[in-house]
């Protein structure tokens, strides 16, 4: 280390400035710690806990202002933390409404539906399919398969007259009173022990044509020869007829009365009574038929 040359009176100065700043720095380190009283013992700071709000202590003559602060400084505080109020909440907010779950559909399955057992008899057809009513009886014949003498005719489950021609063919008469009204009918085969049968066909019962006249009127003679006034229906026509005319080409007239006129179909020897009525057409006077007048020259 270089020595100091005390003789240099710049270094002796920089040594004086040194000594005044090292003495400058030992008064103001007493002053911050010890003070300048009269009491030369240091002031310790009490360690016990101060209450929040103490009462002022009396400070000594020789004790100084800064000594009250440092202590004030040092001072322990206490505070209390205190939550602010908060209203209850009115719902729980973590409660939310479930639906309940829906009953349980209960599913119902069909029972297994048992096949129908084929029958040991097959009817193929029946002749005539059709026929109409209030027609006299026929015969219905019958075909199919593995037929027998045992097996009858049923129409709508009344058994019928069967005839046996054959393991593929029966016929049967069908009475006049089966087929009296139009409509369907049900035609089986059946054992009368019931062990052999067949499926079921139907033929059908229709309505028959009727005569399209009105029975207006009746012109009488002395020889019973009535002629009846009638009217058609479709072109109001008014017609004379007499007993074994012939109308519409089928339907002849077999009775003129007072009460009715009898026609009888031709084709199908069904019998009609048409009613006497005033309902006719009478709006032509031109079209009614001039009574017959009996002369003198008519007679024998």
């Amino acid at each position: 280390m270089q020595a100091i040359d005390i003789r240099n009176p710049g270094e002796r100065k920089k040594l004086i400035g040194a000594a005044v700043l090292g003495l400058l720095a030992i008064i103001l380190l007493w002053w911050a710690f010890v003070g300048f009283g009269s009491s030369s013992t240091p002031t310790k700071v009490a360690t016990t806990r101060v209450p929040s709000r103490p009462a002022p202590s009396p400070v000594s003559n020789g004790q100084s202002n800064s000594q009250v602060d440092n202590i004030n400084l040092l001072r322990r505080i206490d505070y209390e933390y205190r939550l602010p109020a908060v209203p209850e909440a009115k719902r729980n907010i973590f409660v939310y409404y479930v639906p309940p779950k829906p009953p349980a559909v209960e599913v119902r399955v069909p029972p297994t539906p048992t096949p129908t057992p084929v029958p040991p008899v097959l009817l193929a057809s029946v002749n005539p399919s059709s026929v109409f009513a209030r027609t006299s009886e026929f015969a219905l014949e019958v075909t199919g398969d593995k037929f027998t003498p045992q097996l009858r005719v049923l129409i709508d489950n009344n058994p019928v007259t069967t005839r046996y021609r054959g393991a593929q063919q029966l016929s049967a008469t069908v009475p006049a009173a089966v087929i009296v009204n139009p409509g369907t009918r049900q035609v089986i085969l059946r054992s009368p022990d019931g062990s052999l049968y067949s499926n079921v066909m139907s033929f059908n019962v229709a309505a028959p044509p009727v005569p399209n006249y009105s029975y207006v009127g009746i012109l009488g003679t002395t020889r019973y020869t009535d002629t009846a006034i009638l009217q058609d229906k479709s072109s109001k026509e008014m017609l004379n007829a007499q007993r074994g005319d012939l109308l519409g080409g089928r339907f002849r007239i077999t009775s003129i009365s007072e009460k009715e006129i009898v026609m009888m179909d031709t084709n199908l020897k069904i019998r009609h009574a048409i009613a006497l009525t005033s309902q006719g057409d009478r709006s032509n006077p031109s079209q009614r038929p001039a009574p017959r007048v009996e002369s003198e020259d008519d007679e024998p």
